[in-house]
């Protein structure tokens, strides 16, 4: 079979080695072959992958980077809707789902003849719901919001590629987040970007704007080898902690994946695969468990000036499944110090913008309604589901308006930008010989922090391009 998996823009290449350590892992080998498709050499939005049809489930269950395992069901050249139509309708769509169930079909294009999308969704739409009427004498309802089934095109000048969504809920939803916080980044993102900092389990982690505490929750669950759809999964049961968000009762059903509603998926045979793979991933986790017992031995610790997001952020750490409470301060970034006073470590932040980053009372400053962070933009789950024929020009564009706005308002605020000067000058005085990385979509960032940056990495938050500086920090010689 082949899939297409997809990731955030820039991360293909994290996501190419993740999935070669999917495959190798004994109980996918056992899976039957794996042929990962080559590495690409600019932003693509994915990898794709020769697998046997089981190979979804470990995909799902097991990758931290895909925000989709897309399972390809044809592909063929076209020249106007009806194409697409003749195409869809041919194909044996009862052998997957039933009519019964709900669905919801989506088209992406990159340089289509075509005029209308949503004219090509209608006709591949029209198509499905055709033939499992003629088949099965009824049709599937539509359902554009939590749908059991979702289908999905991908258009190209003159092919057309028509995909089964193996995981449902995007695969950044997790099951463990309950309060989003003000603009929270997305988790395959922030576990992409740990894969760029060459972090290691074991190895100090701190994070002193850490908000609801994304980047932390990643590193302490690869650190714990906990599947990141654990929760999903099942493998919790009535321990996994009920969550206020409306995609919660999806990812925490017994059909936490999109594959689990889908009929090959179901037989006894799928079962016992499934099973296997959650048996395996369960004994990992529970010898990870013996090497680090507690929290203190993770060594990953944060901290953020608003109270609420501290307070956030340990909710999350519990849904999480982690030891413990997380090592947490509510504290200003500037009075920050290295955990356990170390000389060296990875810090990775994601700051906010135009915010006056001060302490009122003792307690965090309520976050301005008016602040902009980077992820703020409404965006699809990942740039796959983008119309890539416009998608690079609008994130370009959406890129330099939100600069613009940036840059305006922190000209505006003179106080956020002494504060980014002390807080550059306050990593050189207190965390020399760590590795800083900073994400952002302020490409000025170094200047203000005064600080060169030793390597900049292109990166796509949804529709927004920014960028993963490295700042070394060089040790003090002794005086």
């Amino acid at each position: 079979m082949r899939f297409f998996v997809v990731c955030p823009g820039g991360l293909e290449v994290p996501l190419a080695q993740e999935l070669a350590e999917i495959a190798g892992r004994p109980e996918c080998k056992a899976l039957g072959a794996w042929v990962i498709d080559s590495t690409p050499t600019s932003p693509t939005g994915g990898v794709g992958l020769a697998a046997p049809l089981s190979a979804a489930m470990a995909l799902n269950l097991h990758s931290r980077i895909a925000s989709r395992v897309l399972l390809q069901m044809a592909q063929a050249p076209y020249r106007q809707e009806e194409d697409l139509y003749k195409l869809a309708s041919g194909l044996a769509w009862e052998e997957w789902f039933t009519s019964k169930q709900t669905l919801r079909v989506d088209v992406t294009a990159h340089r289509s003849p075509l005029k209308s999308l949503n004219f090509a969704t209608l006709k591949i739409k029209d198509a499905i719901v055709d033939r499992l009427r003629d088949v099965t004498g009824d049709r599937p309802s539509i359902d554009t919001a939590f749908p059991d089934v979702r289908v999905q095109a991908h258009l190209t000048a003159t092919q057309v590629t028509i995909y089964l969504d193996t995981s449902g809920e995007a695969l950044f939803k997790r099951g463990w987040r309950d309060e989003k916080g003000d603009a929270p980044l997305k988790e395959n993102l922030a576990a992409g970007i740990l894969s760029f900092t060459a972090w290691k389990p074991g190895q100090s982690l701190f994070d002193p704007m850490c908000g609801s505490g994304t980047f932390l929750i990643e590193a302490a669950q690869i650190a714990l080898s906990i599947p990141p759809g654990a929760i999903r999964a099942g493998m919790y049961g009535d321990d996994a902690k009920p969550s206020r968000l409306a995609y919660r009762p999806l990812v925490t059903s017994a059909d936490g994946f999109g594959f689990q509603r889908l009929k090959p998926f179901n037989d006894a045979a799928a079962h016992q695969h499934w099973l296997g793979l959650k048996e395996a991933a369960l004994a990992l986790m529970l010898e990870k468990r013996k090497q680090y017992p507690g929290v203190e031995a993770l060594k990953i610790s944060g901290g953020d000036i608003n109270e609420k997001l501290v307070s956030m952020f340990k909710g999350n750490w519990q849904r999480a499944q982690l030891p413990d409470q997380p090592v947490v301060r509510q504290v200003d970034a500037l009075a920050a110090k290295p955990p356990g006073n170390i000389s060296e470590g990875v810090m990775l932040l994601n700051p906010p913008y135009g915010e006056r980053l001060v302490i009122k009372g003792g307690r965090g400053q309520d976050r301005s309604s008016q602040e902009i962070r980077h992820d703020d933009i409404e965006e699809p789950d990942n740039r796959f589901e983008l119309n890539l024929e416009t998608g690079r020009q609008s994130a370009k564009r959406s890129s330099r308006e939100s600069l613009k706005k940036l840059q305006a308002q922190e000209e505006q605020d003179p106080k956020f930008v002494e504060f980014l000067r002390q807080f550059g000058q306050h990593l050189k005085d207190d965390f020399g010989g760590w590795n800083i990385f900073v994400l952002t979509a302020d490409m000025a960032l170094p200047g203000q922090l005064r600080i060169k940056e030793s390597k900049r990495t292109p990166l796509f938050n949804g529709p927004l391009e920014c960028r993963l500086f490295k700042f070394e920090m060089h040790a003090k010689r002794p005086a």
